[in-house]
C-alpha cells in the first residue's frame, strides 16, 4: 500500500513534471494565460497520459524492442485525437484557443517519457497509477500558473472579476515573459519549501539520535 501511494505522490511533488523535472516547458509556457486554459490542458495531457500508459503496458510484451517508440507514438496520437475531438465538439471556444498545442500532445516528452522509463517496464496498476498522479501533478501546475497569471495580468480568476476594474493589472503576466517571470517564481519557491523539510528532517534525525544517545549515557 505504501508503494502504491509512493507512486501517485512522486507526481505531485518530489517528481513534478512541471516544477521539478522541468519538462513539457511548451504547452507550460504558452498556454497558462488563464486559469481555464491551463486546466483543459492538465486534463486533456491527463486523459491521453493514463490512457496511452495503461495501454502501453497491456501491450509491452507485443511490442517490438525495435519499432517501439513508433508504436508508443501511434497509441499516443489515438487518444490525442479523441482528446482534440471531444474538446472541439464540446468546447469550441477553448480548443480554438490552445488550438495547435492539443496535437503536440503526441510529441509531449512527459507522455513518451513515461511510456519509456514506466509504462513499458510495470503492472497496468502501477502504471495507471503512476499516469494518473503524473497527469494530476500537470494539472494543478498549469492551473495554478495560470490562475497566477490571470489574476496577476487581468484581476480575474476563471474569468470572475477578483480584483476592482480600477486596480491596476500588470500586462506582462499574460505575455510570454510573464510565463517566465512565473514559473521561475514557482520553481524557487518549490526549491525553497524542500530545503526547509529537509533541514526538518536532518534537525529530527540528530536531535533523535542525541536523545539515544544521552539515554544510554
Amino acid at each position: 500500500m505504501n508503494s502504491v501511494r509512493r507512486e501517485f505522490l512522486k507526481g505531485l511533488w518530489d517528481e513534478h513534471p512541471t516544477f521539478r523535472l522541468l519538462i513539457g516547458m511548451c504547452p507550460t509556457l504558452a498556454v497558462t494565460t488563464a486559469a481555464a486554459n491551463g486546466l483543459a490542458m492538465g486534463l486533456a495531457t491527463t486523459f491521453v497520459l493514463v490512457c496511452s500508459s495503461v495501454m502501453i503496458s497491456l501491450m509491452k510484451n507485443l511490442i517490438p524492442k525495435k519499432v517501439r517508440i513508433p508504436c508508443y507514438i501511434i497509441i499516443v496520437a489515438t487518444f490525442v485525437t479523441i482528446a482534440d475531438m471531444v474538446l472541439a465538439a464540446n468546447f469550441p471556444e477553448l480548443h480554438k484557443v490552445l488550438g495547435l498545442f492539443i496535437p503536440l500532445i503526441v510529441v509531449n516528452c512527459i507522455i513518451l517519457g513515461r511510456a519509456e522509463a514506466y509504462a513499458s517496464k510495470m503492472p497496468v496498476f502501477y502504471s495507471f497509477i503512476d499516469a494518473l498522479g503524473m497527469g494530476l501533478g500537470i494539472t494543478w501546475g498549469l492551473t495554478f500558473l495560470g490562475v497566477v497569471r490571470e489574476f496577476l495580468g487581468m484581476g480575474t480568476v476563471f474569468g470572475a472579476q477578483i480584483l476592482p476594474a480600477t486596480a491596476t493589472s500588470w500586462v506582462i503576466f499574460i505575455l510570454p515573459p510573464g510565463a517566465f517571470f512565473t514559473l521561475g517564481i514557482v520553481v524557487g519557491a518549490m526549491n525553497q519549501i524542500n530545503y526547509a523539510l529537509a533541514r526538518r528532517k536532518r534537525e529530527r534525525a540528530t536531535g533523535s539520535i542525541t536523545a539515544h544517545q544521552a539515554v544510554q549515557g
